[in-house]
């Protein structure tokens, strides 16, 4: 690894995350109750030996900006870094990023820097724990010029990935983008017999899923990015290195999610909060790190709380019940306040400033809120009522709350009055 750089997308608008992309970058997205996204790939990063990361920025990136710099600062017997690069114009270059593959084009000089030799690309949208040291083995043991890491998926589960194709040998020979007909599907199969021989139980999963993790020699890459125009990695660059080098897969077979959606983002939420998780954010050996805040410990008075995480500074008063929920960093949940399946992000203060007006941030008296998923800052008043079965439609605008794919999504710092219910809007 002293050898590698790694390369974390985060630049992308974040559409299908919207609202909660409105004034931040996708990779600042809270998650769990006090993480951000981007801190996923960093500790996979820094618990691999990996410690010189890039992360290219473009839309709303000033809270990402922030984040890095306040929580990943290395001592200065390392030389170890996590640095932003942003989208700039220069005299060379005017345009923004255009792509995955085009933001690393217009970077290429921190790539072109002495001793390196592997360049790992990674997505600042996903869950998972990875060692990276095992995806750079099977790079150097395959002799490839570029791994691409792969997990197993059933057949309903393929249509909705990019499908390797591969040799005996585990080379990548052709790869589909969303197979749909059972034609395609067919020809993307990979042999039970082949994964369960790799070491990994194929359980019915014959269909091995690009993860979005490449790994690529240094030289290989900057040919691949110098000699096209091409703006995509998934789409354009990696079926390109499939035709003209030895492109190899690295199988994962562990928890992976990609959170690129509303729905997704929402479940991945309240997974973490069960019981017994398929990922775990309480891990000796490999936990997720993010920025050290010095608030007290929450304070719970008379509630009944089950199958939740519940993050530091909280207070929840009396007769409160919540279930099956994460709830974030200094929120403020009154008395008699019903919550079931909802996320809420919590607050960044618990009072706006003497010279404010706004209110503060929080959960009012009595209020039932159920299926939702609720931004930073937002105040909920009391006796209001935010039930997603019982909005009009799974998809729709309701001032500050938008149904997206069943779930209520309340913006950032927006205020719900007293009473309010989908029944009134």
């Amino acid at each position: 690894m002293r050898h590698t750089i790694g390369i974390i997308l985060g630049g992308g608008k974040g559409t299908r995350l919207l609202p909660l992309t409105e004034k931040r970058s996708k990779p600042a997205v809270p998650i769990g109750g006090k993480y951000r996204l981007i801190d996923v790939p960093i500790s996979n990063c820094l618990h691999s030996q990996l410690n010189r990361i890039y992360v290219l920025t473009q839309f709303n990136s000033v809270s990402l900006h922030r984040h890095i710099r306040q929580t990943y600062s290395f001592d200065v017997f390392s030389d170890g870094f996590v640095e932003v690069l942003p989208a700039q114009q220069t005299l060379d270059l005017e345009s923004w990023y255009q792509g995955t593959a085009d933001a690393v084009r217009k970077q290429l000089r921190f790539l072109k820097e002495p001793g390196i030799r592997y360049v790992l690309i990674l997505s600042g949208d996903q869950l998972y724990r990875m060692d990276y040291n095992q995806m750079l083995n099977s790079h150097l043991k395959a002799g490839a010029a570029v791994t691409i890491s792969t997990v197993p998926v059933d057949r309903d589960a393929a249509q909705g990935f990019g499908i390797m194709q591969l040799n005996d040998a585990g080379r990548v020979t052709g790869f589909v983008e969303k197979p749909q007909s059972q034609v395609a599907l067919s020809a993307v199969r990979t042999p039970a017999e082949w994964i369960d021989g790799q070491g990994i139980e194929s359980r019915e999963r014959e269909y091995l899923a690009s993860m979005g993790i490449y790994l690529f020699d240094r030289d290989v890459l900057v040919d691949l990015l110098e000699t096209t125009s091409h703006d995509d990695f998934g789409r354009d660059i990696f079926p390109l290195a499939i035709r003209n080098h030895h492109v190899q897969t690295h199988l994962f077979d562990d928890f992976w999610a990609d959170i690129g959606t509303i729905k997704s983002f929402y479940e991945a939420n309240l997974m973490l909060a069960q019981p017994h998780p398929p990922f775990t954010l309480a891990h000796r050996r490999w936990p997720i790190f993010t920025h050290p805040r010095f608030l007290p410990s929450s304070r719970f008075d008379g509630c009944h709380i089950s199958s939740s995480l519940v993050s530091d500074g909280c207070f929840i008063g009396p007769d409160a019940r919540i279930l099956n929920s994460v709830v974030g960093l200094r929120c403020q949940v009154a008395e008699r306040v019903k919550m079931r399946d909802t996320v809420i992000m919590g607050a960044d203060y618990y009072e706006p400033g003497p010279d404010s007006e706004a209110p503060s941030p929080g959960i009012g008296a009595g209020a039932e809120i159920e299926g939702a998923l609720i931004d930073k800052n937002v105040v909920v008043g009391t006796e209001a009522r935010i039930v997603a079965s019982e909005a009009p439609s799974a998809n729709g605008d309701y001032g500050d709350v938008f149904m997206r794919d069943g779930i209520a999504v309340i913006r950032r710092g927006a205020v719900i009055p007293p009473r309010w219910s989908f029944a009134l809007t």
